[in-house]
């Protein structure tokens, strides 16, 4: 990838972004909201198919974008995943912690004890330890240039008791609040902005496994009264990303539920 941003517009541009679980869903909504807004991007995920395929599509409109395959959950993954992001890239000044999955039966996640010790570990390792690994490697970089962003991706299951939600992903977003607000006290002094955003039930294929009949009736019960969509989510992450306009913004969780439990 070349690193020259001349030519490169928009309230972005010369910023350099780096989204965990960027091949779908919210994560690539964010990835091509950053690259509309001037930004380059490298996103990571798992998925190798899936993520050269959405780089394809990506590339038809940007060239500042890069796909690189890791499993979030290895800190030896992802610490070879950083280090070519920004050998390709150039310094990271955002980082994007949205990489998540949710592990559900039949639409809905196991109790405690029909949870397996397996599953249990592989959505701590990525929920919530790749949101650390990805902090500890970005963090110093941010430090010597006195500036940084980090937006993570909690959910309302972190803040509130939901049935369809298992205990594992409730227990991880709800370390993700902690995890935000910790940092935000640390970095602050540095001019690292640090942030979360809790998202409700948004029309993505995650929210899709648990079917139209349970999720009309989330929907009843949204003031705003349908899904959110993956824009608006990005959205919000732009802002929470931005230099001067979240400026004064760090150690906060932002609701994007469209009014479902004002948690």
């Amino acid at each position: 990838m070349s690193d020259a941003t001349a030519g490169r517009t928009g309230p972005f541009a010369g910023r350099n972004v780096l989204v965990t679980g960027g091949a779908r869903g919210i994560g690539l909504a964010i990835v091509r909201a950053f690259l509309e807004g001037g930004a380059r991007v490298v996103y990571v995920d798992h998925d190798e198919a899936l993520g050269q395929a959405a780089e394809r599509a990506l590339r038809e409109a940007h060239d500042g974008v890069l796909f690189i395959q890791a499993d979030i959950g290895s800190f030896a993954s992802c610490e070879a995943a950083f280090a070519r992001a920004e050998a390709l890239l150039g310094p990271i000044d955002t980082l994007v912690n949205n990489a998540g999955i949710s592990p559900k039966t039949n639409g809905r996640g196991l109790p405690v004890d029909e949870i397996g010790v397996e599953e249990w570990l592989r959505v701590v390792d990525v929920n919530l330890n790749g949101l650390f690994y990805f902090s500890k490697l970005v963090v110093p970089g941010m430090k010597r240039r006195r500036f940084g962003r980090i937006v993570s991706m909690s959910s309302v299951a972190g803040k509130a008791y939901l049935d369809v939600c298992a205990l594992h992903y409730a227990t991880t977003k709800a370390a993700v609040i902690g995890l935000t607000r910790q940092l935000a006290g640390e970095l602050g002094p540095f001019g690292i902005n640090v942030n979360a955003i809790a998202p409700g039930r948004i029309d993505t294929e995650m929210v899709a496994v648990a079917g139209d009949q349970a999720n009309a009736v989330y929907v009843a019960q949204t003031p705003l009264g349908r899904l959110g969509t993956t824009r608006e989510v990005a959205s919000l992450c732009l802002y929470l990303a931005s230099k001067e306009e979240s400026g004064f913004v760090t150690g906060q969780v932002i609701d994007a539920a469209g009014g479902w439990l004002m948690t």
